[in-house]
Order: C-alpha cells, then sequence, then structure tokens
C-alpha cells in the first residue's frame, strides 16, 4: 500500500501563493488516483476535496471557494503530486491532507479513499 508524506505548508501573507508536495513511497502513483483535501480550523468543518490527479481523470477540480487558484499537477519521476495555490486568503487556512485510492479514478468522497498523509498546516495571516 502505497505511504504518503506532504509538505509545503506554512505560514503566508494573503495573497501569496504556496505549492505543496505529496510524495509517495511503497508504489509508483501511477497506479493511483491522489486527491488534496483541506480541515479548516473550525472543528465543525468536514474534510473538503479540492482537487485530484489519476490517469482516468486527468486533473480534476471541485467546486467552492477555492476554484480557479488551485493546480495540481504530478511528476512521475518524484513520485509526487503538488498542489499550487494561489492568492490565499485567511478561510485557506487549515490543514492540507493528500489521499490516494485505487482504481485510477477520483472520488469526491474522503471514505474511497484507503491512504493518507499526516497532513501540512497552511496558515493565512498578515
Amino acid at each position: 500500500q502505497v505511504q504518503l508524506v506532504e509538505s509545503g505548508g506554512g505560514l503566508v501573507q494573503p495573497g501569496g501563493s504556496l505549492r505543496l508536495s505529496c510524495v509517495a513511497s511503497g508504489d509508483s502513483v501511477y497506479y493511483y488516483a491522489i486527491a488534496w483535501f483541506r480541515q479548516a480550523q473550525a472543528p465543525e468543518k468536514e474534510r473538503e476535496i479540492l482537487a485530484c490527479s489519476s490517469l482516468g481523470d486527468g486533473a480534476l477540480y471541485y467546486p467552492g471557494p477555492v476554484q480557479g487558484r488551485f493546480f495540481i499537477s504530478r511528476d512521475p519521476d518524484k513520485n509526487t503530486v503538488y498542489l499550487e495555490i494561489s492568492n490565499l486568503q485567511p478561510e485557506d487556512t487549515g490543514r492540507y491532507y493528500c489521499a490516494a485510492r485505487s482504481p485510477t479514478y477520483c472520488s469526491g468522497e474522503s471514505g474511497r479513499y484507503d491512504s493518507w498523509g499526516q497532513g501540512t498546516q497552511v496558515t493565512v495571516s498578515s
């Protein structure tokens, strides 16, 4: 089963940009759909899907306030999936997770993903 490790989070000012990385080990990302989720700071907020990359679907972006500001890509040579985030706002603050599922088709439901990373924290504040 694939293992995932996220990195690239941090403190950023409003309007700034980040590139988050999701490095896979134990198997190739080629065989998985890899999605990025966000868990907002408020505990009552559910984990929401942002984008997904798979061989079956290509790159998918899910409706929501982040649409148009996020870009997902994968580098098979580095076994890594990236999420680039632009024009960050305070409401983007949260913990960002990548998750994998097989077969290689995306799903908008977090319960359909089998492997999760530990997440990387993004804080947007001036």
